[in-house]
């Protein structure tokens, strides 16, 4: 394998990756190298290995000597507006590690780090910087109670009040500490009000229950029942709302991964009040088994619910979100369905999501 000397030199200037059109190519110098691990094959450890490279000005007798380490190579070929996160991985420690030549990390929830880097013709969404001339909303943080989640004590949870006077739609947030701090939400929001791309609304970022979150959040009642005995009364004292009898479905969910499945489930099971679902790289089967959520679309239920679908086309998700937008529209309900170019994190929701909720609160809705 062969690599020119100036991507050598770049890399060693600017860092990893050296992005040449449709190509992104990473060099590790040492006795041995490590795998590239990334979104792009699902953080399989074995699938990525960086190989021996000769610099194309080099002669047989001082390719080892010439760099005084021995230079190995890793290249990807990626959509041209591709995101995209990865780490490596030592095979002989079985360890995972950052690039030490790519400065750019992002944290990936689970405990640990991971590199980023984005392809020419995509960057990150505008609408996540702060912005000195914009009205922020008031964010409160308040203690409820979690009986019915069989959880002992109390969860925080955080309310956003728009920076307008008038009643306002909500939007409840499964997995709410994520999109408040990762996912910029309450940035976009404030933004999106500010540019008029969406009416004004509130919203209410839950926690989840972190080693029983998969339980709470894999199509449960409990927590439709937490929500409308515990979340909602609180939202409704505390923000001002839209009155939904008045307004039926005006109020909007969302959630990403187990919380999309969560969020769909929940447009189903009360769409008299949340009439607007936004689903991000949702999880709707489980080794070959539908969720309850399936089978409620299956018969038909609830089909005046308004739907929003993304995900990404570098995710393990992909074709179970991609069948998901067929069903929907043979079983009569409104879906508006997209893919991104990125894998399942939230810095690819983070910068997809401003689109889901002009789809689902714009501005000419009454």
């Amino acid at each position: 394998m062969t690599v020119s000397n100036l991507t050598i030199q770049l890399v060693r200037q600017s860092g990893n990756p050296i992005i040449q059109g449709d190509r992104a190519t990473f060099i590790w110098e040492g006795k041995s190298a490590p795998n590239l691990i990334s979104d792009l094959n699902g953080w399989d450890v074995k699938s990525k290995p960086f190989k021996r490279v000769s610099p194309a000005s080099m002669t047989d007798s001082n390719k080892s000597s010439h760099l005084g380490k021995p230079v190995w190579s890793c290249s990807l070929t990626l959509p041209r507006d591709a995101y995209l996160e990865y780490a490596f991985y030592d095979p002989a420690t079985q360890t995972r590690f950052l690039d030490p030549l790519n400065r750019h990390s992002v944290n990936n929830g689970v405990g640990s780090r991971n590199n980023f880097f984005y392809m020419p013709e995509t960057m990150p969404s505008p609408f996540t910087i702060r912005r000195a001339e914009v009205q922020v909303g008031a964010l409160t943080r308040h203690s409820v109670e979690t009986g019915l989640l069989r959880d002992d004590g109390e969860r925080e949870i955080y309310l956003y009040r728009p920076p307008v006077k008038e009643p306002v739609p909500l939007l409840i947030v499964y997995d709410g500490n994520d999109y408040l701090q990762r996912g910029k939400l309450a940035v976009i929001v404030d933004n999106l009000i500010a540019e008029k791309r969406i009416r004004p609304i509130a919203m209410a970022f839950l926690q989840n229950g972190k080693r029983r979150r998969s339980v709470e959040y894999a199509c449960s009642d409990a927590t439709v029942s937490w929500l409308e005995h515990v979340i909602l009364p609180l939202a409704r004292r505390q923000l001002n709302l839209l009155d939904v009898e008045k307004y039926p479905g005006a109020y909007g969910i969302l959630g990403a991964s187990f919380g999309g499945l969560m969020s769909m489930y929940t447009g189903l099971r009360m769409p008299d009040i949340f009439g607007n679902v936004l689903s991000q790289s949702g999880v709707f089967e489980f080794e070959g088994r539908d969720f309850a959520a399936l089978d409620l679309i299956k018969h038909g239920h609830a089909r005046d619910i308004n739907i929003w679908m993304d995900a990404g086309r570098l995710e393990w998700l992909l074709e179970d979100n991609r069948r998901m937008q067929p069903l929907l529209k043979e079983r009569g309900y409104k879906v508006i369905y997209r893919e991104f170019v990125g894998g399942h994190n939230y810095t690819a929701w983070r910068d997809d999501i401003w689109r889901g909720l002009e789809a689902m609160f714009p501005t000419s809705k009454a």
